[in-house]
């Protein structure tokens, strides 16, 4: 009876001690695999914020390059038309020399005199010696005269009829144009040809026979 009883004993003993253990296990188990969840969530975490500072390391070096390249553009833009100003108003010179020259050709008492032609003759030297100096700053005038007329380089300041010509052609130049390095420093103004109106040459016509014919009545 006592060895049954010990028995029994000892078997309850050893189902507790087993049960312990499985729960033992059961919890340790249960411990393993949130620690390693925790760690794949850190490691994840770990992967973007590196990934994120690339993003940010990536953006900064592009908007840095861009920055170097604007400031590049701005430096060699400043060298080539810091003197844009200046050349401007120094074609102001030539302006005046051409007009001055016309003034003295049109001048019927100075026609045909010595001191007319030395004259005229000094003022070409002086345009020819500033559009040399002009030229090696690469200011040069722009081409018009029977050009197609170039919003880009010409202004266009009247229409003169010419049926020879095609419309739009230029035919006279009143200011000379000129760029600088390829840009655009004045436009020239200019007059461009235009078809004569055949109905307004017959209106002109009648009423210069009407008024011809109310005259001799």
């Amino acid at each position: 009876m006592d060895k049954e009883q010990n028995q029994n004993l000892n078997d309850k003993i050893e189902e507790n001690n087993e049960g312990e253990k499985s729960s033992i296990n059961e919890s340790n188990q249960i411990s393993e695999a949130k620690i390693k969840g925790e760690e794949k969530v850190d490691i994840k975490s770990d992967e973007d914020k590196v990934k994120e500072l690339e993003d940010k390391l990536a953006r900064t070096f592009a908007e840095m390059e861009n920055q170097r390249r604007r400031f590049e553009k701005e430096k060699v833009e400043a060298f080539e038309y810091g003197g844009f100003a200046f050349a401007k108003e120094a074609l102001n010179l030539i302006d005046n020399l051409e007009r001055s020259k016309q003034i003295l050709m049109n001048d019927q008492k100075l026609k045909e005199t010595e001191a007319l032609n030395k004259t005229l003759e000094h003022l070409e030297i002086i345009i020819k010696d500033l559009t040399s100096i002009f030229s090696k700053n690469d200011i040069v005038p722009i081409e018009s005269l029977n050009k197609k007329l170039d919003p880009n380089f010409h202004q266009a300041m009247m229409e003169i009829e010419d049926n020879e010509k095609e419309p739009g052609t230029i035919i006279q130049e009143i200011q000379k144009g000129f760029t600088i390095k390829q840009r655009l420093l004045r436009p020239a103004l200019v007059g461009v040809s235009k078809k004569s109106n055949d109905k307004d040459k017959d209106k002109d016509q009648k009423n210069e026979e009407n008024k011809e014919n109310s005259e001799q009545k």
